[in-house]
């Protein structure tokens, strides 16, 4: 079955295109593509998407739209999380989505966790230890938690890397007080949403999505980015706070230019960096294996007609 799946994030809107055997669940990706859209700038503060924000998305939608049609695909879904849900005026905008023939849906906390899960889980990394998923997402983080391929627990916490940038910088670079209250406020919800029995059981991460991808892609210094080479990527607390450090030091314009990184992703990096930092030190993990395999790929999984 050929299917097509949007991800409009907070930060991020996604495109892939995947023949999936709906019986063994294989997903081989024929498209892929990510454009860094900001829906959830300003949500925060004033509760609703901006009109330049939505535009932004619009726009890449509409080129999204041309991809599925030229690979005729037989399902398409766009989903929706963390800025949409959040914001007053989220309906009206999947309204539009809809009005481009897509199948637009606003995930609930719930169902976000299980295909995240499921996507992380979909290439045999299933096992009777304790296994954590992140995802730092735009305007939320979210961990799913589970053995055998099945979650049994989730939380999605409002932590997220445009979040967080707003809440807490405006100098550029950074300074050390920013810095530091953003740490101290990431520190502070995941310690309060994270229950410590579970964090306990816990003995191996997985991170996805693109702060995660971005510290593999940056580590290794790779120009242009190669999701085979990131796929996998044992990504070490000790590179993470190196690599937050490094960031940390230089202003956007600076950023922009690091081989690895997308220049777009450069305004959130440095939260990106610290929310990951906090996120394995609320496991005790010394490292996290990155994923390309996210929500995207357990959506194309989970609904594709059989």
């Amino acid at each position: 079955m050929r299917t097509a799946v949007i991800d409009i994030g907070s930060n991020s809107t996604r495109l892939l295109i995947a023949d999936v055997d709906v019986g063994s669940g294989e997903v081989v990706d024929l498209e892929r593509s990510s454009v860094v859209t900001r829906l959830g700038h300003g949500v925060d503060s004033t509760g609703e998407l901006s009109d330049d924000a939505i535009e932004r998305v619009m726009a890449t939608l509409e080129s999204y739209v041309e991809a599925i049609a030229r690979h005729d695909c037989r399902a398409n879904l766009a989903v929706m999380t963390s800025a949409t849900r959040d914001a007053s005026n989220g309906e009206e905008f999947r309204e539009r989505v809809r009005a481009l023939g897509l199948d637009a849906r606003v995930l609930t906390g719930d169902e976000e966790a299980e295909l995240m899960f499921l996507g992380a889980m979909s290439d045999g990394q299933r096992g009777s230890e304790e296994t954590v998923v992140i995802d730092v997402g735009g305007g939320s983080t979210e961990f799913v938690i589970g053995h055998d391929g099945i979650a049994t627990f989730h939380v999605s916490l409002q932590a997220g890397v445009v979040r967080m940038s707003e809440r807490h910088i405006d100098t550029d670079p950074p300074s050390p007080s920013e810095l530091q209250a953003l740490a101290h406020d990431v520190r502070g919800t995941f310690d309060a949403g994270l229950p410590s029995e579970w964090r306990r059981r816990v003995g191996k991460g997985i991170a996805v999505a693109g702060t995660a991808t971005s510290a593999a892609a940056i580590d290794m210094e790779l120009d242009p980015y190669d999701p085979e080479r990131v796929h996998g990527y044992p990504l070490q607390l000790a590179t993470i706070e190196l690599l937050l450090a490094r960031l940390a030091d230089m202003d956007e314009a600076a950023r922009r230019r690091v081989v690895g990184l997308h220049p777009d992703r450069a305004p959130t990096i440095v939260a990106g960096m610290i929310l990951l930092e906090e996120a394995l030190k609320s496991f005790g993990l010394d490292e996290v294996s990155v994923s390309e395999h996210d929500i995207l790929r357990g959506a194309a999984i989970a609904y594709s007609p059989s």
